[in-house]
């Protein structure tokens, strides 16, 4: 039974697979999008095997799931992109550019993103989560003393490159949360 179905998919599959992934390629706004619409078709189609139509049947019922499939996708990339606007905001609230507080953030937005994975996965679990040393070794798996030795080292590399950037803010800031405060 398996291999039938296996087989009954496959030939659907090499039968469609065309036809379905230039229908997802018409509507969505990049090639990684249609090929994410692609692939849950068919996921969906693999899952309802028993439900799919034979013969030239199963062109339109799969052409109905991309449908759908594809309205789920604009459905969530609009929740994402409002997301992303109310992040924005509270974003802009919270470290937004006062007249005296001489901080740039543009430039230090470039610099906290050429710092490494890790030095930028632990400054951001301070910074923006406010995790303590304590959270961040439960987080990571790491022994708190060894949180402390890199967010130390990781702190010195985001203060240099800030330095070499030539980007200057106040002490206070809260965008580098004083080593005293952990």
């Amino acid at each position: 039974m398996d291999d039938e179905r296996l087989a009954r998919f496959e030939a659907v599959y090499r039968e469609t697979y065309g036809q379905i992934t230039a229908y997802a390629a018409r509507r969505c706004d990049s090639p990684q999008d249609a090929a994410d619409v692609v692939a849950e078709t068919f996921t969906v189609a693999w899952r309802r095997m028993d439900e799919l139509p034979a013969g030239e049947e199963a062109t339109p019922w799969l052409y109905g799931v991309a449908r759908r499939v594809l309205a789920n996708h604009r459905r969530g990339e609009v929740r994402r992109q409002a997301r992303s606007i109310e992040l924005d905001a509270e974003m802009a609230d919270l470290y937004g550019e006062s007249p005296d507080s001489g901080v740039e953030l543009k430039a230090i937005t470039q610099v906290f993103r050429t710092l490494t994975d890790d030095d930028r996965e632990l400054l951001s679990l301070v910074a923006w989560e406010g995790l303590d040393r304590e959270q961040i070794a439960t987080t990571l798996g790491l022994s708190r003393n060894a949180v402390r030795i890199r967010l130390h080292r990781a702190r010195k590399r985001f203060s240099r490159a800030l330095a070499e950037a030539d980007v200057r803010f106040p002490a206070e800031s809260r965008l580098v949360p004083a080593e005293r405060s952990l």
